[in-house]
């Protein structure tokens, strides 16, 4: 038996860190069943994220492993060996080595992580064989990713899969290997920075969120254990000696327990009750639930789980899965008893909910050419307690109704080649920046697909001629780079400020609605204008920016009132493309409007609404961008249908304000750029 001769860093004791008992814990329950299913660190930087992993992998005892197997296969352990290592016999040569950590940089492509064909055998042998990747130098071990929310999804996919199966498969270049990759998946975030997608954050078996500990005497003792450790780091390991030998037994003693700790019946009531009570989605959270609460038990030395034991690991379990009830939603009537009433005349045409139960209910509607005619006399009856542009005091400045968290907006996969910078839609790339996802026998440019190239031809090598080279490459052979990349989008916002939009108070949710898109905006590093309209014209409120302070200060001072003025609107926006378009060709805009699609103001001698639809049409075709209309009229028994009218002339798609309030603008632009 041979020993690792390979150097060890002078890791700061697991031990000895102080005041992340959370983090610590799950950490060692990861050690306790390496199968849990990976833990998710969130929180600033400096809260000792990286130290913790590495100090768990320092504290964990040396392990026994064959000696020639890429894999570190166990000794003797059949069921977990590689193929390899399972057809060999039993006396295979062996070693010890400390429990390995590998890094998975957010470069790191998804050949290097999986792994690939080994060019060395292609071109000696004339045939294909396999080069494992860092999952298969993690086996047995711990892989660590640092702010894994910007690693591409795709390698966040397959590490997930690998780390709750235990086994790496690889089908690709002809190659189909299956081997063990059973690894403590740990991955740090910074919130600020973006979140991963709710159906990668579900697969994390726990998730702790860490902060700078704001007692003084706690942040004075860190820093004095700090300034021991680098002043002197032997003694200081030494000094930690003991406490690091007794988490290590107390691990090895939970290892061999945890088989054999048992699940009362009624206590797996418990856990289902507990995920029902946070609306955890799907049943993950139960099956994660369990399997924490046996490894926390093992780790007690509880021959059977307890319900402390449960209450103690549930918050682990269920921080990054609990969702809000629906019963605890903000109700409209509850946003406008905390927001100030609109003037009198506001008032009269649209009284609160209170002063309409007293009132007889609406009439049926009108049938044919009544209807609009009364649809027409009510706009007119607005202008009349809203013309605010003659009297600007007769503006209200509406707050900004609850925000709500926005769910993922990922953009189809763009077919043409753009650049720029960004995290939301992928795309091709023609420049040398970006992820090398496949080769191309297409030549355009100088970026050399180095291992598609040798892989093209490779196998002629021996009938090849190779006056002592070692490798022949002919012109037939040669293969490119294709990359893609991310980039962000422009995203302008053309929002009705007529006065029709204080109206029970609608701006509010579309001003909540705005505000939380603008925050998605920010972590996706998108670009946002806003364009409003009302009274007799339209104006660009916010030029196309990447501060999001200032979109936000920019919605909380928009004013409504006046007339609807919405070809201007659309104009204008027609205006702010064309420039965005000529100064960053690059960007994919897509134009959300807010409004009910009613107009009573034109630019020329044509009915307002007329124009408004053939101002459409000309947007519709002289961009091929996406349009969404978010209808913000009140649904009830007069309902027109114009904002339903404005989406089909602008070639788009038209969502209610209800639909809004449950996110489904979110969804919808999600596949906008399709």
């Amino acid at each position: 038996m041979e020993k690792s001769n390979k150097q060890r860093r002078v890791v700061y004791p697991f031990a000895a860190l102080a005041g992340q008992e959370e983090l610590q814990l799950g950490l060692l329950l990861h050690a306790v069943n390496p199968c849990l299913g990976g833990i998710l660190i969130r929180g600033e930087k400096g809260t000792a994220k990286s130290t913790a992993v590495r100090g768990l992998a320092e504290m964990l005892p040396d392990m026994l492993a064959v000696a020639d197997c890429p894999y570190h296969c166990e000794p003797g352990n059949k069921g977990k060996a590689c193929d390899d290592c399972r057809n060999r016999g039993e006396n295979l040569p062996a070693r010890v080595m400390p429990v390995p950590v590998v890094d998975i940089p957010v470069s790191a492509t998804e050949d290097r992580v999986v792994g690939s064909l080994d060019f060395e055998q292609a071109i000696k042998a004339g045939h294909r064989a396999f080069l494992p990747g860092l999952m298969g130098e993690a086996n047995r071990g711990i892989i660590y990713i640092d702010e894994i929310n910007l690693l591409d999804d795709h390698i966040v996919d397959v590490l997930l899969d690998a780390a709750g199966s235990g086994i790496n498969v690889v089908e690709r270049e002809g190659i189909s290997v299956t081997h063990p990759a059973e690894f403590i998946l740990v991955g740090t975030m910074n919130p600020e920075e973006g979140d991963l997608r709710p159906q990668l954050l579900d697969r994390f078996a726990l998730c702790v969120d860490v902060q700078g500990l704001l007692d003084r005497q706690a942040r004075v003792e860190i820093i004095k254990r700090r300034e021991a450790f680098e002043d002197n780091p032997g003694e200081f390991i030494a000094a930690w000696q003991a406490k690091q030998a007794e988490l290590r037994e107390k691990v090895m003693t939970a290892r061999t327990l945890l088989p054999t700790v048992t699940l009362a019946d009624e206590l797996y009531t418990k856990i289902s009750q507990l995920c029902a009570e946070s609306f955890a989605a799907g049943h993950r959270a139960d099956i994660i639930l369990v399997r924490a609460a046996l490894a926390l038990a093992a780790w007690r030395s509880h021959p059977a789980v307890t319900e402390e034991d449960i209450l103690d690991i549930a918050p682990l379990v269920l921080a990054h899965r609990r969702r809000q009830p629906p019963e605890e939603s903000e109700t409209p009537q509850q946003q406008e008893q905390e927001q100030p009433e609109p003037p009198d005349d506001q008032n009269e045409e649209s009284p609160p909910d209170e002063q309409d139960k007293d009132k007889q209910p609406p009439p049926p509607p009108p049938e044919g050419e009544q209807e609009e005619e009364q649809e027409e006399n009510k706009d007119q009856d607005q202008d009349k307690d809203n013309n605010s542009e003659a009297n600007p005091a007769m503006e209200v400045v509406f707050s900004i109704g609850k925000p709500f968290t926005v769910k993922r907006i990922s953009m189809d996969k763009d077919r043409q080649a753009r650049r720029g910078s960004g995290r939301r839609s992928r795309t091709k790339t023609d420049s040398s920046v970006g992820r090398y996802v496949k080769s191309t026998s297409h030549r355009e440019r100088d970026d050399l697909a180095i291992d598609a190239t040798i892989r093209a031809a490779a196998p002629f090598q021996r009938s090849r001629k190779t006056n002592g080279m070692a490798v022949v490459i002919e012109t037939g052979d040669i293969r490119e780079k294709v990359r893609e990349k991310r980039i962000g989008n422009f995203m302008l916002f053309v929002v009705d400020a007529s006065g029709s939009m204080g109206a029970k108070q609608r701006m509010i949710e579309t001003k909540g609605a705005i505000l939380s898109l603008l925050q998605d905006a920010y972590q996706k590093r998108d670009k946002v204008g806003m364009v409003a309209f009302k009274g007799e014209q339209a104006e660009v409120l916010l030029p196309p920016t990447n501060s999001v302070e200032l979109a936000q200060k920019c919605l909380v001072e928009m004013p409504v009132g006046g007339k609807t003025p919405l070809a201007a609107g659309l104009v204008k926006a027609r205006e702010v493309i064309r420039q965005q378009l000529k100064r960053s060709p690059h960007m994919r805009p897509i134009v959300v409007i807010l409004s009910d699609g009613k107009a009573n103001v034109a630019m020329a001698k044509d009915k307002p609404l007329a124009e408004a639809h053939r101002v459409a049409d000309n947007l519709r075709e002289e961009f091929n961008i996406k349009y969404i209309v978010v209808d913000t009229e009140q649904k009830g028994l007069l309902s027109f249908g114009k904002a339903q009218e404005l989406a089909v002339w602008l070639g788009g798609e038209c969502y209610t304000i209800e639909q809004l309030k449950v996110d489904s603008l979110v969804d919808l632009v999600r596949g906008a750029l399709a």
